[in-house]
């Protein structure tokens, strides 16, 4: 398969059912009317204390009677489903890393990593159909992947060509939030218009745990619950808001703030990607049934700096990151594909091969990107102009004529 191809297919429409498990069930989500449940509470189901866990980094699958409710969204996931998330892990990673050396070259102005997140990104991507809508803060490169966003699309904010690169509405995909827990707000009122609409669709909002204390996010978790919209808040707790550990973010667990709103939370091995596709598969089909909001905590670790811009160095030790690289979502799944002789070298090889021409065609692209039009941030700040825009646009234009007369002399 090329890495053209790939970019561009569609989310798997897996979502809906508990037993299938494969690509293409949507039972439970027909019709064109949400159906209404008794909504459960937030001290009943998908309220527990443990972390979820389906696979440890060991690669070993977890049978517990305590995951049963949502061991059973992924029961019948077959070998090719699970090499193609390792596949989406792999590429993504790949993708990330060339950003980040782009960054570095001077191709990009800035870049937010993903890396150590690949499996809450895969994960709860995965676990989404295609009429589903995501809101994404600006780190979420893994789900973009999952929605059909060519990646290179991704690029061209952080290049400053644009302000997106890619139409939302094509892959019910929303544009990176800068804004920090706006999103949320943005996505709950979108849910409260699905739920209006009688569409069995669902939303998603990610954020991270450092937006958890926006007042925002809190606003659109009181809508939610208010208003039964079906919206999941998935939080990928990476343990480090910039340079702000969790100990100075909450004085407990994230996913137990839900429950002071009214809707479930649950806490999910964020590196364990079958447990977060188990977990928003959950979460998405109560949503669709009209129980309301969902609040996932996805607790994983940001291998990198938060952006190219900072230095986590200064902030944290390297054996809080020895320890994480341990239970490296990658490797996890790789173990087990290789325990349960559900891939072989050949796929392996193929796979880097992939990697590798999916690492060339991205700075082939970025290094094609045409330079914006200088003039282009003075246009449509008002409908009908303004003396002062005028002013600065002429400063502007005086500005940049000096380069051209210095280069003359």
């Amino acid at each position: 398969m090329t890495v053209e191809s790939t970019a561009a297919r569609k989310p798997r429409r897996s979502a809906g059912s508990k037993a299938a498990g494969t690509a293409g069930s949507e039972a439970g989500t027909t019709g064109a009317k949400r159906t209404t449940r008794t909504t459960r509470t937030a001290a009943g189901k998908g309220s527990a204390t443990e972390l979820v866990q389906l696979l440890t980094p060991e690669g070993k699958r977890v049978r517990k009677p305590a995951y049963a409710e949502y061991a059973e969204y992924v029961a019948g996931i077959t070998p090719e489903e699970l090499r193609g998330l390792y596949r989406d892990m792999v590429l993504t990673r790949r993708f990330d890393a060339e950003a980040t050396a782009l960054q570095r070259q001077g191709e990009l102005g800035l870049w937010a990593s993903l890396l150590g997140q690949e499996a809450a990104q895969i994960g709860s991507g995965r676990a989404t159909r295609e009429d589903d809508y995501v809101f994404p803060t600006y780190r979420e490169h893994g789900v973009a992947w999952c929605r059909g966003v060519d990646p290179t699309n991704l690029l061209g904010m952080f290049r400053g060509v644009n302000n997106g690169g890619w139409d939302p509405n094509s892959n019910n995909f929303h544009l990176y939030t800068i804004v920090i827990g706006s999103q949320a707000l943005h996505a709950t009122g979108y849910a409260m218009g699905v739920a209006k609409d009688g569409a069995d669709s669902g939303v998603i909002a990610y954020f991270g745990d450092g937006a958890s204390s926006q007042g925002d996010v809190s606003e659109a978790f009181n809508f939610a619950a208010v208003y039964n919209a079906p919206v999941i808040f998935f939080c990928q707790n990476n343990q480090w808001a910039i340079s702000e550990s969790n100990e100075k973010q909450t004085r407990v667990p994230l996913y137990q703030r839900a429950q002071g709103f009214g809707f479930p939370g649950v806490r999910v091995d964020g590196n364990d990607v079958l447990a977060c596709l188990a977990v928003t598969r959950w979460a998405l089909e109560r949503a669709r049934h009209g129980e309301g909001p969902a609040l996932i905590e996805a607790y994983t670790y940001r291998m990198g700096a938060h952006t190219t811009s900072d230095d986590p160095s200064r902030y944290r030790h390297d054996d809080e990151r020895a320890a994480w690289e341990a239970k490296d979502p990658i490797l996890r799944l790789r173990r087990y594909l290789e325990s349960a002789n559900h891939a072989d070298e050949g796929f392996f090889a193929e796979l880097e091969a992939e990697s590798e021409a999916l690492g060339k065609r991205v700075r082939e692209v970025v290094r094609a990107m045409p330079d914006p039009d200088r003039f282009a941030i003075f246009e449509n700040v008002y409908a009908d102009g303004h003396a002062l825009v005028d002013e600065e646009r002429a400063q502007f234009a005086a500005y940049q004529a000096s380069f051209a007369e210095a280069e003359g002399v």
